[in-house]
């Protein structure tokens, strides 16, 4: 690379602080500190997931950030100086080999869109999920949050508990050779053309919450979560039922199991009195009763494990069928409408500011949320 500015982060004092460094023609980099603070259910490439960028946990209380992890306190001015041109290092436990695997942010994220996203979908796609992906870990440094990790010396799992993600050793072998060689290039080029880039509000790094598949439209989060986020306002999302192979599906179950996992008891061999009491804004079931017992359309969605929380029925003898639309919470960006509006030539700011209400992508180097220190 001939002259340029290159965005690189250090993670000091719990902050995650922006550095620019300037390279000169001879290709000789030189550090400018900007002062500021950079904010920032089992699943393969071709199995689109569901719950994503935290599961069915709520967005975090927008409130001040919590104590950082112990590793960032104490650090010398020394230290902070031999840090300054190094991305932060993400530390993943690995749940399944039962171990930490610690790796630069950028090929953090490399991982998590791996995991997250079939490769064969649009480039602009790819890159919007990437910057998703940076900004959901970069908010949660910045925050110090370590919620939902077993271990301690690690900043988040490979779930989604948090955002799953593919180790360095599972990626060598993620798609046949024959297809090796393009996948890499392709996912490499998602995370290097967006490197730095995070979604903002109002000047802070937003929770970045998605999901796979739409009923037609997104959820407020207030309709799932019962804490209303700004961002994350209901909007259309009519491509996921033209592209997703995850849109409509149907389970049978008996009538004992029905009452059984909603923990109702059975009157006799009535069939069951359903009625849905209230919707949400996004057409999912907001109020339920079932019987004599009222729920959200989330709880019966999670006792049930059902991938939607809209769904329909139909009782036959001793069984019940539930037909679901969508796949997923329904909070924040589709990944199959992400898609679909990248097929129609919109790019991954467009993608991301369509399904995040009001935000921006922004370079985490200009941000001014946290002072330096």
């Amino acid at each position: 690379m001939l002259g340029g500015t290159v965005l690189l982060f250090k993670l000091s004092l719990g902050k995650l602080h922006a550095v620019s460094v300037a390279m000169n023609r001879s290709g000789v980099g030189i550090v400018q500190e900007s002062g500021q603070a950079a904010a920032a259910e089992t699943t393969d490439a071709g199995e689109p997931p569901g719950d994503r960028g935290g599961g069915d946990r709520p967005p975090a209380a927008e409130d001040k950030p919590r104590p950082s992890p112990a590793r960032d306190k104490g650090a010398s001015s020394g230290g902070e100086k031999a840090e300054a041109t190094k991305e932060p290092e993400i530390r993943v436990y690995l749940t399944g080999e039962k171990r930490v695997e610690t790796v630069p942010l950028e090929t953090y994220v490399r991982g998590v869109i791996a995991a997250e996203m079939p490769i064969e979908f649009e480039l602009e796609a790819l890159k919007a999920q990437a910057i998703a992906a940076r900004t959901y870990i970069v908010r949660r440094l910045e925050r110090g949050d370590g919620s939902g990790v077993p271990v301690k010396g690690a900043d988040v799992t490979d779930t989604i508990e948090h955002q799953v993600y593919v180790s360095l050793k599972e990626l060598e072998d993620k798609w046949p050779e024959a297809d090796r060689e393009s996948s890499m290039r392709k996912l490499n080029d998602a995370v290097a053309e967006t490197k730095g880039q995070i979604i903002t509000y109002a000047g802070e790094p937003i929770e970045a919450v998605f999901f796979s598949t739409s009923n037609g439209h997104t959820e407020n989060s207030e309709d799932y979560w019962q804490q209303k986020v700004p961002y994350l306002r209901s909007v259309a999302s009519p491509w996921d039922e033209k592209l997703s192979p995850k849109y409509k599906e149907t389970v049978e179950l008996s009538l004992q199991a029905f009452y059984g996992k909603l923990g109702i008891a059975k009157k006799g061999r009535a069939k069951p009195a359903i009625r849905v009491t209230e919707k949400t804004e996004g057409g999912r079931i907001g109020r339920i009763t079932i019987g004599e017992t009222d729920f959200t359309g989330r709880e019966v969605r999670e006792k049930l494990g059902l991938a939607s929380s809209q769904f329909t029925w139909r009782v036959k003898g001793d069984t019940i069928a539930i037909t679901t639309y969508g796949y997923g919470h329904g909070v924040g960006m589709s990944q199959w409408g992400a898609n679909g509006m990248a097929q129609e030539g919109r790019t991954a700011e467009d993608i991301l500011r369509y399904y995040y209400t009001g935000t921006r992508v922004e370079q985490a180097s200009k941000l001014p949320f946290v002072s330096n220190s």
